[in-house]
């Protein structure tokens, strides 16, 4: 059993930073310069080939802390940001880049699959552990309710099947830009907790019709699809529920700060 080690610590505009590992994966706390114990926790995944603190991220990360006064936590998945890479993760990005460069989408799916597939299957237990040491922080504990606050492509295609498993999570927001497999529909079917998921119309590769038989497949009676045009790496969202973590998070046993 892993404990918080925090290795750094910064301040700025009311938000605290706090970077950590735990056992071997580092990662970053945000939370109120000034604020109550307990807050909702809010879990934030990174997309593929970036990392915890990407801009997108951290912009999201500060905009939750200061608005609801909530706390975030974000993890590099395995051979991202800090972490080395294994031989899995070097062949994988160089097969990748190969089905690219021959233009073979065929390839680029199966490779691609195969790959995210096996990130879940090693970060899935990665944040279970960091959630367990967590919730050991006397400002955390097992009192805060706990949500998914989504990330695009790699971050849903972890968040899916984290959600799937870890019943402290009861929200998520979700969002496309990855490739749909069996796997994940099963996964889906397992989830009931209310969810919000963001689909970009335009995405290159992926097609649309997976991703809508995804969302047909949660099992979450409260559930809302926001599709936009555009892809997942270039987006301006318009009509999201910028409320929906704060409100069910509130539900969940804590008000918004």
């Amino acid at each position: 059993m892993h404990s918080v080690r925090f290795t750094a610590e910064t301040s700025s505009n009311g938000v605290v930073e706090r970077d950590f590992t735990v056992g071997e994966v580092p990662g970053v706390l945000w939370s109120p310069a000034s604020g109550l114990d307990h807050a909702p926790l809010v879990l934030m995944g990174h997309g593929g080939g970036l990392h915890k603190k990407t801009p997108g991220l951290l912009a999201r990360a500060h905009d939750t802390v200061t608005t609801w006064g909530f706390t975030v936590v974000a993890i590099d998945a395995p051979g991202h940001g800090d972490r080395p890479r294994t031989a899995e993760d070097e062949q994988a990005r160089a097969d990748l880049q190969q089905a690219l460069a021959a233009g073979d989408t065929e390839r680029f799916e199966s490779v691609s699959v195969r790959y995210v597939t096996s990130l879940a299957e090693r970060a899935v237990p990665e944040w279970q552990a960091t959630l367990d040491a967590l919730q050991r922080l006397p400002e955390i504990g097992t009192e805060a309710p706990i949500g998914y606050g989504g990330g695009m492509s790699l971050g849903t295609a972890i968040g899916i099947p984290l959600t799937a498993v870890e019943p402290r999570i009861t929200a998520a927001i979700f969002g496309g830009g990855f490739f749909v497999h069996q796997a994940l529909i099963e996964a889906a079917k397992r989830i009931t907790v209310p969810i919000q998921f963001l689909l970009p119309l335009d995405e290159e590769y992926v097609d649309r019709q997976s991703v809508l038989a995804l969302f047909d497949a949660f099992a979450s009676k409260d559930r809302t699809l926001l599709a936009n045009p555009g892809t997942h790496r270039a987006m301006r969202w318009v009509g999201v529920d910028r409320e929906f973590l704060a409100r069910h998070l509130a539900r969940a046993g804590a008000s918004p700060a």
